[in-house]
């Protein structure tokens, strides 16, 4: 059974609501970062959910701690446009073959 953590983080103060996501402060910076974290396996999945009110990541860390303080280094997370809402961790049961 594999175990991974389920994490949203919400837009925050920061976020202009007028605006779409790729539109925001910092954008390039932000996605060249969270490249980097998927790239290097931290980040398995992640994208929008809700309209791009929330944001879903499966994320493989130790715990809690590795992803909050792997989660500070991001821009969005520096500038107040992402704030972290949950961390859960999650048991795998169920799992596609396909990758």
């Amino acid at each position: 059974m594999r175990t991974l953590f389920a994490v949203v983080r919400t837009r925050g103060p920061a976020w202009d609501a007028a605006m779409p996501m790729r539109a925001q402060p910092q954008w390039s910076e932000h996605a060249a970062f969270m490249d980097r974290l998927a790239a290097d396996g931290f980040i398995v999945l992640g994208g929008p959910v809700n309209d791009e009110q929330d944001f879903l990541f499966a994320i493989k860390a130790t715990d809690e701690d590795e992803i909050r303080s792997t989660l500070e280094d991001d821009p969005w997370t520096r500038s107040r446009m992402l704030e972290i809402r949950s961390i859960q961790r999650w048991a795998i049961l169920l799992e596609s073959a396909e990758k």
